[in-house]
C-alpha cells in the first residue's frame, strides 16, 4: 500500500453582497466576477504548504465613499483557523490571506484578522483583488473532497 494519500480540496464559494447607502443616488457597486481559491490535490506527504489564488473583481461608479471587502469565518466559525468539511468528521486545515505573503489572515478588521480597504473606488474602472489561500503541510487526513462556504461582504 502507497503511504501517498492524494486529497482533493475543492475551492470555496463566494457571494457578493451589495447594497446602496441612503443619501448616495445613483452610487453602484457591482461584483463583476469572482475567481474561487482551488487548491487542486493536496498530498499529506508534501513537506510545503499548498498555495493557491483567487480574486474578486468588482467596479463602482456615482460615489466617493470608501468601500471594504470582508470574509466570514467559513463553517469553522473563526477565521484564524478556517477549515474545510471532508469525508466523515475530517477537517482539513487552510486559510485566505489579504496579502501575497500570508501573513495577514482575511476576515473583517477585527479579533487580529485583516480586511480589504477601506479604499476609495476608481469610477467606471474594474478592479481586481487577489484573494491567497493556504493549506499546512503534513495534515493527516483522508482521501476524499474537502469544501468551505465563505461569504463576501462588500460594504460602500
Amino acid at each position: 500500500m502507497s503511504m501517498t494519500r492524494r486529497n482533493r480540496a475543492a475551492a470555496f464559494a463566494v457571494a457578493g453582497v451589495c447594497g446602496l447607502l441612503p443619501g448616495l443616488a445613483g452610487a453602484v457597486c457591482q461584483i463583476r466576477s469572482t475567481m474561487g481559491v482551488s487548491f487542486g490535490t493536496y498530498l499529506t506527504t508534501d513537506l510545503l504548504p499548498r498555495d493557491s489564488a483567487g480574486s474578486i473583481t468588482y467596479r463602482c461608479e456615482g460615489q466617493l465613499t470608501p468601500i471594504t471587502i470582508d470574509f466570514s469565518a467559513g463553517s469553522s466559525g473563526n477565521p484564524l483557523a478556517r477549515s474545510m468539511a471532508g469525508p466523515g468528521a475530517h477537517r482539513l486545515e487552510y486559510n485566505l490571506y489579504v496579502d501575497a505573503t500570508r501573513l495577514i489572515v482575511w476576515g473583517n478588521g477585527t479579533s487580529g484578522t485583516g480586511r480589504y480597504g477601506p479604499v476609495v473606488p476608481l469610477f467606471g474602472v474594474d478592479v481586481t483583488v487577489p484573494i491567497y489561500g493556504r493549506i499546512p503541510a503534513g495534515q493527516a487526513i483522508p482521501v476524499g473532497a474537502y469544501a468551505d462556504t465563505v461569504v463576501m461582504t462588500v460594504t460602500f
